[in-house]
């Protein structure tokens, strides 16, 4: 059912959703499409609309879903994103009066991409770009009425906030007292190449959600090559299943402001900054603890930290397979286990050859929780199954012997 709110809202540009036949394979015009149908979409959508898998959509801007309408994305759809930074990246903001369905399938994939990409409907591996090309446009944000922890200037605790990246001349805020508010679902989703810079070192992540509620549904999401984070959440409760980021220019999966869901079954290939980015409360709300469980940690050579929280992070991370580091690797582990609320458990690690030791590489770590294993024997991580994603089916995961 959609949900119905009852706060003032800014208003915005009504939806422009027209389509033009072009027969054209000049990426500059359609994104190397060939003759496939491109419908721009721009400004805000304020009435019930379904995107279709014959169609290729392309965002042009800041593109909301607001007043109370629902965007409904097939299984298979391509929605491409036109270039552009600062004020122009181009951006998918379901607001917090909004909804969206997006149901793809272990076939046939909801991917969204760069206006550069030529990848057709019914195609999931891109025939031109590079998995590590990123910041090419914005990303996907999803906004709810879940509670978040924040405080203002004055150290005041405040319920709802702008969220990062979108400036307040838009109405892109999040945060209420509804844990169960739902925003709909996002299913079998692959976003690739994102990560625009919006200002001095602000970049959009792969999948930002604000204050998402516990009645949404997220799951088998891929985040390809973004140039900021792969995940990152901003409180709320939402839990996601099947997750895989791959090749993003800083956290793997970052959390902030007491989100209280869960993360299972999950695989961070090769990020530039921590694999785990996890930060607790921002003011005085408390609710208790979020917890990754079952997943599998590739490092890479540009890995800051495997896992990095602070001292009052509400977090755990436990079943965790990590490898893949560079030998001279030994960040070790900021702050392990935070506030001590988590559960970190079943650690299992292959080391480098000719890198550091383990009490090196885990510094810092409770090392009765750390089991070496052979290189890909672990007993532990992810569990599911991801063949539905770009990294798979390009062969980059069997090449690290997932």
């Amino acid at each position: 059912m959609k949900k119905f709110k009852f706060f003032a809202m800014a208003a915005f540009a009504a939806i422009a959703l027209t389509s033009c036949e072009d027969d054209s394979t000049d990426n500059n015009n359609n994104g190397g499409s060939g003759s496939t149908e491109i419908v721009p979409v721009s400004g805000t959508i304020t009435s019930d609309v379904t995107w279709s898998k014959d169609k290729i959509y392309r965002l042009d801007g800041r593109v909301l879903v607001a007043g109370n309408a629902t965007l409904t994305i097939d299984a298979g759809t391509v929605i491409k994103a036109s270039p552009g930074s600062g004020a122009f990246a181009s951006a998918l903001i379901v607001t917090r009066d909004g909804m969206i369905n997006a149901q793809g399938t272990a076939t046939e994939p909801i991917i969204f991409t760069t206006l550069a990409d030529d990848i057709k409907p019914g195609q999931i591996a891109s025939p031109n770009m590079d998995p590590t090309n990123n910041g090419l446009w914005g990303g996907v944000i999803i906004l709810g009425e879940a509670k978040v922890s924040a405080s203002n200037d004055n150290g005041d605790d405040v319920s709802e906030l702008q969220i990062e990246g979108i400036p307040t001349s838009v109405n892109a805020l999040y945060g209420g007292s509804n844990d169960a508010d739902n925003s709909g679902t996002f299913s079998y989703v692959s976003i690739r190449h994102g990560g625009a810079n919006i200002g001095d070192g602000n970049e959009i992540n792969g999948l930002t959600m604000g204050g998402v509620g516990s009645g949404t549904t997220i799951d088998h999401i891929e985040i390809v090559a973004n140039q900021d984070d792969g995940i990152e959440w901003f409180g709320g409760a939402v839990s996601l299943s099947n997750v895989l980021i791959w090749n993003c220019g800083d956290d793997g999966l970052d959390t902030d402001q007491d989100w209280i869901g869960s993360c299972e079954d999950f695989i961070i290939v090769s990020p530039d900054g921590s694999a785990f980015e996890l930060d607790g409360p921002e003011g005085s709300v408390n609710r208790g603890t979020h917890q990754f469980t079952n997943g599998t940690v590739y490092a890479g050579s540009a890995i800051s930290d495997l896992v990095d929280w602070d001292d009052n992070t509400n977090a755990g991370v436990a079943n965790v397979y990590f490898y893949g580091w560079s030998a001279g690797y030994m960040d070790g582990i900021a702050s392990f286990g935070g506030d001590g609320t988590g559960n970190n458990a079943n650690w299992e690690y292959t080391l480098t050859s000719g890198g550091m030791p383990v009490d090196s590489v885990f510094k810092g770590a409770d090392m009765s929780i750390l089991t070496e294993v052979a290189k890909n024997a672990n007993t532990v991580g992810h569990t599911g199954n991801f063949g539905y994603t770009w990294a798979s089916q390009s062969g980059s995961l069997s090449a690290i012997g997932l």
